[in-house]
C-alpha cells in the first residue's frame, strides 16, 4: 500500500504541477527519480480531442475516477496541447512521474516515444500506454485492444440493419490502429450480407490535421456517405465521431458510436435514438486494472490485451431498438461465440 504522506504533500504538489506543466514547451532535462515520492495515485495524459470527447479519452478518465474513488488518493488528468511535440508529451509525463504520481498513463498512440524516455528516467514508475504495442520496457505496460473483433460485430449490426444495402466507415486517421477498425467492420459486414456495399473514408493522413479532433470533418464525410445512400455509418474517429452522429441524426439513419458507449453519452442525448449501438473497448477497465495492480504492489508490465474473450471489447446494448431485436442479437450472439472459438479469424489489415 501506499504511504500515508499523500495527503500531506497534495497542496504543494498541486502548484508544482501548475508551475511543471506551463513550462511543456521544452524538454525535460532531469533524469533524477529520486524525487518521485511514490506518494501519489494514477495520473493520465489525454489524447487529441482531450476530455469531454464522449470516447476514448473520456473513457480514461473513468477509469481513473474509479480508482480515486476505490483507492482514495490524488489524481491527475492533463489536456494535450495543439502542435505540440513529442519532447512535450514526455516532458509533461516526467513533470507528472517526477511528482510521485503512480502510475503515469499516456492515453493514445501518439505517447510511445514520450512513454519510453520518460520511463527510462524513472525505472521505479510504472508507466502505461493505451493503444500501443512497442513500447518495449520493465515498467512499461501497454495496454492493447482487439478493436477489429468488436468492430466486427459492429459490420454484423450494420449488415442486419441497413435497409438501402450500403453502409459507412469513417476512420479518424489513416494509421495502423483505424485499420483495425476498418477491417474488422467491412469483414463483419461482407460475412454478414456479401450485397451490402461498404463506402471506406478516413479524415486525414495525420492527427495533427484533426481527424481525431474536428466534428465538423467528420460530420461532411457523413453527409456524404448518406447521399450514396448509406443509412448505417460507423465512427472510429473519437471527437470527430461526434459529427458523423450529429449527421446520422439529421438524415434519419443509423450510426455506430465507438469506444464508449455513446448512446448514453449526456453531450450526445439529443441524437441518442439514431446511435443503434457502439463497439466499445473498455479502456476504463484497463486504466483501473493497472492502477490496482500497482496499488496491490504487483505492477502489470508488458502487452495487456483485451478482447471478446476478456469481455474488454463489447457491443452496447443501451439503445432499445437494437437490444430488442432478438434475429440481431441472435446474429451478433453467433459470430461473437464464432470468434471466441477461433471458427472466424478477424482481419486486422
Amino acid at each position: 500500500m501506499r504511504r500515508i504522506s499523500r495527503i500531506t504533500v497534495a497542496g504543494a504538489a498541486t502548484a508544482s504541477l501548475a508551475l511543471a506543466l506551463s513550462a511543456c514547451g521544452g524538454t525535460s532535462t532531469s533524469s533524477d527519480s529520486s524525487d518521485s515520492k511514490g506518494d501519489k495515485g494514477l495520473a493520465i495524459a489525454y489524447d487529441v480531442g482531450g476530455k469531454g470527447d464522449q470516447s476514448f479519452n473520456d473513457a480514461a478518465y473513468a477509469g481513473l475516477e474509479q480508482a480515486k474513488k476505490e483507492f482514495g488518493y490524488e489524481t491527475a488528468d492533463v489536456e494535450p496541447t495543439d502542435g505540440e511535440t513529442d519532447a512535450d508529451k514526455e516532458q509533461r509525463l516526467v513533470s507528472l512521474a517526477k511528482q510521485g504520481y503512480n502510475p503515469v498513463v499516456g492515453v493514445g498512440y501518439a505517447y510511445a516515444s514520450a512513454v519510453k524516455g520518460a520511463a527510462e528516467k524513472f525505472p521505479d514508475t510504472t508507466f502505461g500506454i493505451v493503444d500501443d504495442a512497442t513500447v518495449e520496457a520493465g515498467n512499461v505496460a501497454d495496454l492493447v485492444f482487439s478493436e477489429e473483433q468488436a468492430s466486427y460485430l459492429a459490420g454484423v449490426a450494420a449488415a442486419e440493419s441497413t435497409k438501402t444495402d450500403v453502409v459507412g466507415f469513417v476512420g479518424g486517421v489513416d494509421i495502423p490502429l483505424i485499420h483495425k477498425f476498418r477491417a474488422g467492420f467491412e469483414q463483419g459486414v461482407k460475412d454478414t450480407d456479401p450485397k451490402v456495399k461498404v463506402i471506406s473514408q478516413f479524415l486525414t493522413q495525420t492527427a495533427e490535421e484533426g481527424g481525431f479532433s474536428s466534428p465538423d470533418k467528420g460530420k461532411s464525410a457523413a453527409e456524404g456517405q448518406i447521399e450514396k445512400k448509406a443509412d448505417v455509418v460507423y465512427a472510429a474517429a473519437g471527437l470527430s465521431g461526434q459529427g458523423v452522429i450529429e449527421a446520422a441524426a439529421a438524415n434519419k439513419v443509423w450510426a455506430i458510436g465507438v469506444d464508449s458507449d455513446q448512446y448514453q453519452q449526456e453531450a450526445l442525448a439529443k441524437y441518442k435514438d439514431s446511435i443503434l449501438t457502439s463497439a466499445m473497448k473498455d479502456v476504463a477497465k484497463a486504466v483501473y486494472n493497472l492502477a490496482k495492480s500497482v496499488e496491490d504492489g504487483k505492477p502489470a508490465t508488458g502487452i495487456v490485451k483485451g478482447d471478446l474473450k476478456t469481455g474488454e471489447v463489447s457491443l452496447s446494448n443501451s439503445n432499445p431498438k437494437f437490444a430488442d431485436d432478438a434475429e440481431l442479437q441472435e446474429a451478433i450472439k453467433t459470430a461473437k461465440e464464432k470468434i471466441i472459438s477461433g471458427e472466424i479469424k478477424v482481419k486486422s489489415s
